[in-house]
């Protein structure tokens, strides 16, 4: 299966040509730095690119002082991480293991020589990817969630920074390594949590707190100003934020939680062309997010969009939940949609801990060895089933229809009915959980059998999606589903475009789309043609307006 960078020690023997060094020095200011001198620490801003003209730089434990990999960056090579596109922080702590010269750009005149001078820009992103692909298959964590796995907030922590692609370990309370971490950053032994290296701690660790120490939830100015504001991190979001930012947009992508959206979730994608091995969501999303930001789009998480206002001028004022306001001249409504929540008693206190609407690496590692159930009968709960049969003792993949036929990929369909570590049970409904803390048992009702258990430790619930846009519903015209309605169906010259001009939405999330990741990117790409027409256009004073939060 693809994967999220080439080898690193492949593009470690593609060295940067002379012109481009030369370019670099141009640039940048030579500095001097003694053996043993930290150049940065886990949490410090990505702002600046390092050429290494001589000596030697080492990767250092997060929690202690010492060399945490043999391999480190000799002349010729540089330091950076892919965080340095758009400004987030360092992960990785990084010292002189002897007397070393380099010469450093600042962030900005970087960006701007990598795009003046593309091949240099290929081989810099390329080796920041397999960086950062490294980083997250080796077990050398910067991130480290201290807490029980069956805390709903801890689990939400840890998945959220998986989805994320931030390299995250958690260790239970009361283990030894827990009791490392934490005796190295001074938290009281026994403390749930969040630990950055060593000069970081949150002891009430909340999602919003870890993304400003991640550097993922941007500092906006307020009121700042965008060409098109893109709501919404999903294939079709982020496909807008590569376009835009290609055709010289200034462009913002908010997502409330992570990047990837809906597809995020999907541990394997086998029929998006380009990619005969398969991919799964999260990578293939992380690379177009790569591709934005190498365009200059920016990104915003997690923020969630509270209130959309039409100003006088015929711009639009999006405010976030925690009152951040920023202002586009066009909106792009990418919301997508999420798995609905079964009317199953028990089902929420559940979630977090063997309730899932996701099945990544994450939620792969808390159930292995376990059985465990699926429901769904589409192509994300067979991609779901496929993955998870490689780790979990066994599949249940439960399907309310009497076949696959009219929902699933006739490919995915046949290798799970041909894989003896899944079981599908058709005409099957979940009508009752068990368990204490943890989920343990399922019951299930399948047509005329009536009721029986299933000992599972995990349930992923992959059905009924249902649309994000009860916050829309005063300002757009919306189908019966809650579908946004576009193109002819409200008299706007664009397929994309919705009852208010200067508002389009794409993807999932827009009635009459074919629900597919391919057809997503295609719908975000395609409309920043008719995004960049409207912006040409003169604008026309409009009476205010406002949108309530939903």
């Amino acid at each position: 299966m693809e994967t999220i960078g080439r080898d690193l020690q492949e593009m470690q023997r593609i060295p940067l040509l002379p012109e481009h060094v030369a370019a670099i020095v141009a640039a940048g200011t030579r500095r001097h730095y003694p053996a043993g001198t930290m150049l940065v620490r886990p949490g410090d801003p990505a702002d600046c690119f390092t050429y290494v003209e001589s000596g030697e730089i080492e990767v250092v434990d997060p929690f202690g002082d010492e060399r945490l990999v043999p391999s480190t960056i000799g002349p010729g090579q540089y330091m950076a991480e892919i965080a340095f596109l758009d400004g987030g922080s360092w992960t990785l702590p990084m010292r002189t293991a002897q007397d070393t010269t380099v010469v450093e750009v600042p962030r900005r005149a970087m960006l701007a020589l990598m795009a003046a001078v593309p091949e240099m820009s290929d081989i810099i992103i390329t080796v920041l990817a397999a960086r950062r692909r490294k980083h997250l298959e080796s077990s050398h964590a910067t991130l480290a969630v201290l807490g029980a796995e069956n805390d709903p907030a801890i689990a939400a922590i840890a998945a959220f920074a998986g989805r994320n692609r931030i390299p995250c370990s958690m260790h239970a309370l009361g283990s030894e390594e827990a009791g490392a971490i934490a005796a190295s950053c001074a938290v009281p032994d026994g403390q749930p949590a969040v630990v950055f290296g060593r000069d970081n701690a949150i002891t009430d660790p909340t999602i919003a707190k870890v993304a400003q120490l991640l550097g993922l939830s941007r500092d906006l100015l307020d009121d700042e100003a965008f060409d098109v504001v893109v709501i919404g991190g999903g294939p079709s979001g982020v496909a807008a934020g590569v376009y835009a930012g290609a055709e010289g947009l200034s462009a913002l992508v908010v997502e409330d939680l992570t990047i990837g959206g809906q597809a995020g979730t999907s541990s394997r994608i086998e029929n998006y062309m380009g990619f005969p091995t398969g991919i799964s969501g999260a990578d293939l999303v992380w690379r177009g997010e790569v591709q934005a930001m190498k365009f200059g789009t920016r990104f915003a998480l997690p923020h969630r969009v509270a209130q959309l206002d039409r100003l006088d001028d015929g711009q639009f004022c999006a405010t976030f939940a925690n009152g951040r306001r920023v202002r586009g001249r066009a909106v792009i409504v990418a919301t997508g949609v999420q798995y609905r929540r079964l009317p199953i008693d028990r089902l929420e206190e559940f979630e977090g801990t063997g309730v899932y609407y996701a099945a990544t690496e994450t939620e792969a590692r808390r159930v292995a060895g376990r059985e465990v159930a699926v429901i769904g009968g589409g192509n994300s709960a067979g991609q779901a089933a496929m993955f998870l049969s490689r780790t979990a003792a066994h599949v249940h993949l439960l399907v309310r229809g009497a076949s696959l036929a009219n929902s699933m990929s006739h490919y995915l369909a046949d290798r799970l009915e041909q894989d003896p570590a899944i079981t599908i049970h058709y005409q099957t409904a979940v009508c009752a959980l068990a368990g204490d803390a943890q989920l343990a048992q399922v019951t299930i009702a399948q047509g005329q059998d009536g009721e029986r258990q299933l000992d599972v430790s995990g349930l992923f619930v992959m059905v009924g999606a249902a649309p994000n846009t009860g916050w829309l519903a005063d300002l757009l015209q919306l189908d019966a589903g809650g579908f946004v309605l576009t193109g002819d169906a409200v008299g706007s010259p664009s397929r994309y475009g919705t009852s208010q001009a200067g508002i389009y939405a794409v993807g999932d999330v827009r009635a009459g789309s074919v629900k597919r990741v391919a057809s997503a990117v295609g719908e975000g790409s395609v409309v920043i043609s008719d995004v960049w027409h409207h912006l040409q256009a003169p604008a026309e004073p409009r009476h205010a307006g406002s949108l309530p939060a939903g």
